[in-house]
C-alpha cells in the first residue's frame, strides 16, 4: 500500500510516529487550556460570592448601627 503512494515503509512509520506525538501534544495543551479557563471561571464566581457575602454583612451592620 505504501509503495503505491511512493512512500517507503520506514518513512511511513516515522511520519505516523511524529503525527502521534503532534496529536498527543495538541490534546494535552487543549486540556490544560480548558482546565485553566474552568479555574478562572471558578475563581471569578468565588470572588462574586465573597463580595456578595461581604456586601450583605456591610448592609446588616449599617442597618443594625442605625437602629
Amino acid at each position: 500500500m505504501w509503495q503505491e503512494l511512493g512512500i517507503s515503509t520506514g518513512t511511513a512509520i516515522i511520519v505516523l510516529i511524529a503525527l502521534y506525538f503532534v496529536v498527543k501534544w495538541a490534546v494535552k495543551n487543549g486540556m490544560l487550556e480548558a482546565y485553566k479557563k474552568i479555574e478562572e471561571k471558578r475563581a471569578r464566581d468565588n470572588l462574586k460570592a465573597d463580595k456578595t457575602v461581604s456586601d450583605m454583612k456591610t448592609e446588616r451592620e449599617d442597618i443594625n448601627g442605625k437602629v
